[in-house]
Parts: C-alpha cells; sequence; structure tokens
C-alpha cells in the first residue's frame, strides 16, 4: 500500500514539473506571437522528470489560434511539432528560454479567407471564398473541380486524386469566389488559379474566370477575363510569418490554405518570430 501511494506521489510531482515547464514555455511563446492568451504547449513522453533532468527532450507541440502577423494577416493558426529538443534544467526553471535548441522543427501555418481577401489587390473581391480545385481543371477546365460546385462535373473521385497529388507539394489548385463591380451591376465570378511557393513568397496566379454560382456558371469572354484576372493576382510573403522554416509545402481547404516546412538546428525564439 506504501509503494502505491509514493508511486502516485511520484506520479503527480512528474506531472506537476511538466505542468510548470510547459507554462514556462507558453508564457514565453505568448511574449514572443504578441498574443492575448497563452497558446497551447505539450511535451510528450513519461516520465517528464528523466527527460527534465537531462535537459533533453524528445517532442514538443506548441500550437496557437489568432496569431497576428503584420499589418494584414491577423487570424494565422499556427503549430509546430519540436523534437530533439535541449533544454537546461536550470533555464526552465528561471524562465529562461533563449538557451532552448531544437533539433528538428516540423511547422505548419494556417491562414483563413477572411485574411487572405485583405491582400492587395483581393481586398477587392467582396466576401472572399477559397476552396481547393484540380489542376487540370484550373487550368484547361478539364476533369473534377475539388470545390463539387461550379463546374457541373465534380465527384469524389476526383477530389480525392487531386488531394493525394497536392500532398505534399509546392503548388495547388484553388477556386478564388466573391463579387465584383462591373459596369456598376454586382456580378458573382469564380477565379480557378494556382498556389505556388517561390522561396518565401505565396504566389497566386488565376488562370480562368467563370460567371456565376454555385448552380449554375459561364465562362467568361477572353477579352473580360484579361481585364478581371488581375483582380485574383497576389503575392504573400510568407518571410514576415511566424516560423524561420522556408516553406516547403501548400495545402488548400475550404475556407483556408496551409503552408508547411522544416528547420533544423533552430533556437526557441525561431519557432515563435518571423524572419
Amino acid at each position: 500500500m506504501v509503494l502505491v501511494v509514493l508511486a502516485g506521489l511520484l506520479v503527480a510531482a512528474d506531472f506537476g514539473v511538466a505542468a510548470f515547464a510547459e507554462h514556462t514555455v507558453s508564457q514565453k511563446a505568448r511574449e514572443q506571437l504578441g498574443l492575448t492568451e497563452d497558446p497551447s504547449v505539450t511535451i510528450h513522453g513519461f516520465p517528464f522528470t528523466t527527460q527534465a533532468i537531462s535537459g533533453e527532450y524528445d517532442h514538443i507541440t506548441v500550437s496557437a489560434q489568432g496569431v497576428p502577423a503584420g499589418d494584414v494577416l491577423r487570424d494565422l493558426a499556427i503549430r509546430a511539432e519540436l523534437r530533439n529538443v535541449t533544454a537546461p534544467l536550470s533555464d526552465l526553471t528561471s524562465g529562461n528560454t533563449d538557451n532552448i535548441n531544437i533539433g528538428d522543427l516540423e511547422g505548419q501555418i494556417t491562414l483563413k479567407a477572411s485574411d487572405i481577401a485583405q491582400v492587395t489587390p483581393l481586398n477587392n473581391i467582396q466576401d472572399l471564398r477559397i476552396d481547393p480545385s484540380t489542376e487540370s481543371y484550373v487550368r484547361n477546365g478539364e476533369g473534377n473541380d475539388d470545390s463539387q460546385s461550379g463546374s457541373g462535373d465534380s465527384g469524389d473521385d476526383g477530389a480525392a486524386e487531386s488531394q493525394q497529388e497536392d500532398e505534399d507539394d509546392s503548388t495547388a489548385g484553388v477556386r478564388l469566389s466573391g463579387k465584383v463591380q462591373i459596369a456598376g451591376e454586382e456580378v458573382e465570378i469564380f477565379a480557378f488559379a494556382m498556389i505556388e511557393l517561390d522561396g518565401t513568397t505565396i504566389r497566386i496566379t488565376p488562370h480562368r474566370l467563370q460567371f456565376g454560382n454555385d448552380q449554375e456558371t459561364t465562362v467568361v469572354p477572353q477579352e473580360v477575363q484579361q481585364a478581371l484576372l488581375p483582380n485574383f493576382e497576389a503575392d504573400i510573403n510568407a518571410g514576415d510569418l511566424p516560423f524561420t522554416v522556408t516553406p516547403t509545402a501548400i495545402r488548400v481547404d475550404p475556407g483556408s490554405l496551409t503552408i508547411s516546412g522544416e528547420a533544423k538546428n533552430v533556437t526557441f525564439a525561431g519557432v515563435s518570430s518571423g524572419q
């Protein structure tokens, strides 16, 4: 019975120390990210005390919502998987995170449509919406449109095929839709574009336009397309976003796009500050 109680106390103490360390890292990340609330920090592995004494941690997860970046993007969602982390116990107990070194970092940043709608010239589009699309449909109007609306030829098989093709890729098809003013009238329009990563730049290049809505669409005349396509062409500087990683993959989901990348041998400060 005594051994059971002692074991329980040791486990409780272990979780208590882990909670303290997580809180310390969370508070520092909150300061560096300029958040109003502490981000979520999870130190994986048990027992924690063994890791703390050695100062070496196999896996730490940091995630946060509502992260601002620059003057336009105000509602990013971020997630970082930190592996092979070195963090001296004395630094953690004193609240010093400057000496935390990360062997391997996998980072993801999600940009919501509401933020992307503030990027010039996309801010000229009312009610901007984002949906995935296949590259073949973007470029030629062939195959299936992942958004499963507005194409008249959508299907689950096409969406699954495109998702598999675009996974962990530096390019992705996207359907941007919204309302624009043409000759004094408000018109619903769909722009089919490719998103590609060019270094630290997220480049949106439109290829085709369609008028209409989710139930019925018509192809925009070529001369009108040339006049309207620039309204859907934009660059987003990923170098201003949190994480020092260079984006290597991009994924489009309904209402958002997510970029991801990896880095090696970075400091904790590099996890939560843009370049």
